[in-house]
């Protein structure tokens, strides 16, 4: 160890190698020294991990799946002991330690971005290129895949009823979501880890959102912690929802709350559709770096008996204990506008409005929760014939199998407010901020071009006789409860 003018204590990497031991790990992150030997036991993503690097520099594996604030924050300050000398590192101090060879992140050549023209050219970009286990775990949905091809067939089903010789030379998409103006009917759905396809993740996320004036909805298993999201913005004002899973800690959950208030984030998206995470093979059948983990929450991902499902693992720690009378104690802990995220029934639909919530998303979870549970647009439907006083009392959002312009406006047709998009978006991340632009201006083109083809010139002209549903009505509910079949349970939730 030495010491220089600059006031710093200096380890050389000779120094530091011999820190290896699991009773005396040092480890090398961002330049700096750290005595990590008590909190290796209890390093979320296991031992293990940390073990490979002791007396090394893990550096390029931290960064992978962390932020960089992560250490500061867990670490007490004098766990940092100095600075690494650069000047003695040597090449075989600098060799990554021997281990299991690693999946390749790129399989393939992207293309360049202005070859692609619309949500399946980025999907299939990312299918080719992203690893194995992050492909995996964003396109695997549960069980059979039922309800994640239905969302998309059940939209395809949908008809237009243009209308002709109107005067659309000038169209406006532009609107109100919660408060919010935006650019476009459209937000960013909430969705774990895009760090898997960006060093930057949600934050570049938000630059490429905020600059297109599109408003994003940050997930509880984001790869950053909230406040690093908010301030990556390059826009003055720029408005964020949060999307909550909530805790069995509740403690934690009330922590996470103010700090998002705080924040100056504008609404609450509470998923209420994964009370336990859905079983999706994909995702079980690729083993998962057990390194990862998520800040907020503190979800890690591991490999069990069961598979590498990172969505059920990382999931572990959602409180499955939830009702309806929990709603009273997300109020007592903010003020924001309360959207209910993941409705499926015009009977729950009814309950969010006597329960007094602001709002509600109709969602499957992207059919990653339970299969052959309704695609949204069928329960935007069920909720006109239903319960219809809802659209006056509250804003209704769907998402789920949205990929074109023309899925935007037959939502909007039917009463929505807006419309989610979750996997196109982490599909244009694989672009950075630039592919997160391009995607949005994408999407524009094609709603403003669905707009003038339908007679349409602002979005306050939507209404649904503009479309027609008859392919689709015969799957829509006329009631709460089963036409026929009249038995009753034995008990009642």
């Amino acid at each position: 160890m030495g010491s220089r003018d600059d006031g710093k204590k200096y380890f050389s990497a000779d120094e530091i190698s011999r820190h290896c031991k699991p009773e005396d790990v040092w480890i090398v992150v961002g330049g700096k020294v750290y005595d990590v030997t008590e909190f290796t036991p209890t390093h979320p993503g296991g031992a293990g991990v940390i073990l490979r690097y002791a007396g090394a520099d893990a550096t390029q594996a931290y960064d992978e799946v962390h932020a960089p604030s992560v250490i500061t924050d867990t670490l007490p300050a004098n766990n940092c002991l100095g600075v690494l000398d650069e000047t003695t590192v040597t090449a075989d101090w600098a060799k990554p330690p021997p281990t299991e060879t690693k999946e390749l992140a790129i399989e393939g050549t992207k293309p360049p971005l202005g070859t692609l023209i619309n949500c399946d050219d980025f999907e299939r970009v990312a299918a080719t290129t992203l690893s194995k286990k992050t492909w995996a775990f964003y396109d695997s949905a549960a069980t059979d895949l039922i309800t994640k091809h239905a969302n998309r067939s059940a939209l395809d089903e949908i008809f237009f009823r243009p209308r002709i010789l109107r005067n659309v030379r000038t169209v406006s998409t532009r609107t109100r979501i919660l408060d919010c103006e935006t650019d476009m009917p459209i937000f960013v759905s909430p969705a774990a880890m895009a760090k898997l396809v960006h060093p930057d993740g949600e934050k570049e996320l938000a630059r490429g959102a905020g600059r297109k004036d599109v408003v994003q909805c940050i997930s509880s298993n984001a790869s950053f912690p909230i406040a690093e999201i908010v301030k990556s913005s390059t826009i003055s004002n720029q408005p964020f929802f949060f999307q909550l899973y909530v805790n069995k800690d509740r403690a934690k959950s009330e922590v996470l709350l103010k700090q998002v208030s705080d924040l100056g984030v504008r609404a609450l998206f509470v998923t209420v559709d994964a009370p336990v995470p859905g079983k999706r093979e994909a995702d079980e059948r690729v083993k998962a770096d057990e390194g990862l983990t998520a800040p907020m929450t503190g979800g890690r991902a591991s490999n069990d008996a069961k598979g590498g499902g990172m969505g059920r693992l990382m999931g572990s720690y959602i409180d499955s204990t939830m009702s309806w009378h929990d709603l009273a104690w997300i109020r007592s802990c903010t003020d924001l506008p309360i959207i209910l995220k993941g409705i499926q029934t015009a009977a729950d639909a009814r309950l969010a409005l006597e329960y007094g919530v602001d709002g509600i998303l109709l969602s499957n979870h992207g059919g990653r929760s339970l299969d052959t549970s309704p695609p949204a647009v069928l329960i935007l439907l069920e909720l006109h014939r239903c319960c219809p006083e809802v659209f006056d009392a509250m804003e209704v959002f769907v998402d789920g199998g949205i990929r074109r312009g023309t899925d935007i406006l037959k939502c909007l047709c039917l009463g929505a407010t807006a419309v989610g998009i979750g996997r196109p978006f982490l599909y244009a991340l694989n672009y950075g901020q630039e592919g997160v632009m391009h995607l949005i201006d994408t999407l524009k083109d094609e709603l403003e071009t669905t707009m003038r083809t339908a007679g349409l010139t602002d979005l306050s002209q939507v209404h649904p006789g503009l479309v027609n549903t008859l392919r689709v009505d015969h799957l829509v509910p006329s009631g709460f409860e089963h036409p026929y079949a009249k038995w009753r349970p034995k008990s009642r939730l």
